[in-house]
């Protein structure tokens, strides 16, 4: 039998996919990657980006720290200026009643032995920010937590995996994942077939669709974020800030644009392409971002908008993604439901990607992250996006 022009197909142009483009093609795999649109063009790109460990569920945590490891040499690794930057995470309390919950995320953390400092009033969080507003009563403080630029970031890796070997298809639809046998021979594309005898599953809010048909159920619920974005400010903010209900996230780029989203809000699956205008958010859900906004960082009230837009995060019932080597379907390697806060975990993704695809052992616990663990309860989900 002639062997396929490619070992492994990868769905999915998101910063998980990208990566693991690369840690394959380094590993010497010939890869193709598919987009159904451009790279970044969903979660990786409308994401505030934050590098974080704080606020993570502790199934979470080993996969967040390493992650942050990796990051601070992650640009001189690709060769690009991904415009990372450790400034820290502020997750603040914004009334009495959420005290109790950011002190618990502290006790929670330091338990798992996370650097994360309970900051008990306003002066100490404006010693860490001094823009921020004095109403805010307490915060949790992570030195170690950051952020970069999430489409430079995508574009480095697809950029270092062609350089090495990789084929990426843009505006590339993947219609079915083919099965022979309980086997995975390659996919279906609106360009035609592609052979593989891996395929790997990172589409985000598609990935639910895609693994349907092999009858894998991936409990997915789309939900809505607002975006903004200022023009170039003076420095204002180092840190990524947080709130501890999630209804606000923001941060400064390196541009001195701030850019900051609100909480989420429920969203109508398509059977279309959800591109732009699609996920264009509505004037209520901006104008309250705006609002919270303004209330945390009084200077952002002088601040121009430049730009506004939408996003959609795949959250699962526990807030948690699914993370493995398929033993229902031999040759397909799952990583979606990444619940809007899986770009701090990309470099740890795609390295992981790499093991199972090549069944590699792995440090890093993925008990936690079985498709299996939806046969029965799950808890509510922790949504802390970005």
């Amino acid at each position: 039998m002639e062997r396929p022009a490619h070992d492994v197909v990868i769905i999915g142009g998101g910063i998980s996919g990208t990566a693991a483009a690369y840690e394959l093609s380094r590993a010497g795999a010939r890869v193709v990657l598919c987009e159904r649109g451009e790279l970044a063009s969903m979660a990786s790109g409308w994401t505030l980006a934050g590098v974080r460990q704080s606020g993570r569920h502790p199934a979470e945590l080993p996969l967040a720290s390493h992650a942050v490891r990796r990051w601070a040499t992650l640009g001189e690794e690709l060769g690009a200026d991904i415009e990372y930057r450790r400034g820290g995470n502020l997750r603040l309390a914004l009334d009495d009643d959420q005290v109790a919950t950011i002190s618990g995320v502290v006790a929670d953390a330091r338990e798992e032995g996370l650097d994360l400092t309970f900051l008990p009033d306003n002066r100490a969080v404006r010693e860490v920010a001094p823009a921020l507003a004095e109403t805010i009563v307490a915060a949790s403080w992570c030195p170690t937590d950051g952020h970069a630029n999430p489409t430079a970031t995508v574009l480095a890796y697809a950029a270092a995996a062609v350089r090495l070997g990789a084929t990426i298809l843009t505006n590339t639809t993947v219609d079915a994942i083919v099965v022979e046998g309980g086997k995975t021979v390659g996919v279906r594309t609106d360009g035609g077939f592609l052979a593989a005898d891996v395929v790997i599953v990172v589409a985000g809010i598609y990935s639910d669709r895609l693994l349907a048909p092999l009858g894998l159920a991936l409990p997915l619920t789309p939900r809505h974020v607002s975006v903004i974005q200022t023009v170039p400010m003076p420095p204002l903010l180092g840190p990524v800030l947080g709130t501890a209900k999630a209804i606000f996230a923001g941060r400064q780029q390196a541009d001195g644009r701030l850019r900051f989203t609100g909480g989420s809000q429920p969203w109508t699956p398509s059977d279309t392409a959800v591109f732009a205008d699609s996920v264009q958010p509505p004037a209520g859900a901006v104008a309250r971002t705006i609002a919270t906004g303004m209330s945390l960082l009084p200077a952002l009230a002088e601040a121009p908008v430049a730009k506004v837009w939408g996003g959609l995060i795949d959250m699962t019932p526990d807030g948690l993604p699914v993370i493995e080597r398929s033993a229902a379907v031999d040759g397909l390697v799952i990583a979606a439901g990444f619940c809007g806060h899986g770009f701090c975990l990309g470099p740890t993704t795609g390295q992981i990607i790499c093991e199972l695809t090549t069944m590699a052992s792995s440090t890093l616990p993925l008990e936690p992250f079985r498709l299996d663990r939806f046969s029965g309860s799950a808890s509510a989900p922790a949504e802390l996006h970005g």
